[in-house]
């Protein structure tokens, strides 16, 4: 079976509040709106998927032990020079960094995750500055 190739896609704005919501099953629901996965034109080596903005990204729950437990690492290329942190930590300094690696884990390791990654708006707080393309609010 081909491949259907979709000459038009429609792209739409979702809204999501993601207080109180699980951080794994969160990101995998927004990987696959960026990948389109949730349309019937999806396409593997096309963009077909829609817009997220994620509001309350401070708010996340996580399970089990892993805000003390699971750490986040960072190289600047000298010797020696690695930095880790707890998920806390991260939560209080860039809150909305924990969302973001996590989407970014779950997409194609390609051309197309910038592609993807673009159409993802992460905020902290309720604000966000994209009322003029009129999100749809999800809820799960």
């Amino acid at each position: 079976m081909k491949t259907s190739i979709p000459k038009i896609v429609e792209k739409k704005w979702y809204l999501i509040d993601a207080k109180d919501l699980v951080l794994g099953r969160l990101a995998t629901k927004i990987a696959d709106i960026l990948r389109g996965k949730n349309k019937a034109t999806y396409t593997p080596h096309m963009d077909t998927g829609d817009y997220v903005i994620v509001v309350n990204a401070e708010k996340i729950k996580l399970t089990g032990k892993k805000l003390k437990d699971k750490l986040y690492y960072r190289h600047s290329g000298y010797l020696g020079n690695l930095k880790k942190m707890r998920t806390e930590e991260v939560l209080e300094k860039q809150p909305t960094m924990v969302l973001y690696n996590a989407v970014k884990g779950m997409l194609p390791k390609n051309k197309l995750r910038n592609i993807f990654l673009n159409k993802l708006h992460i905020y902290a707080g309720e604000e966000h500055k994209h009322q003029a393309q009129v999100p749809e609010p999800l809820k799960f």
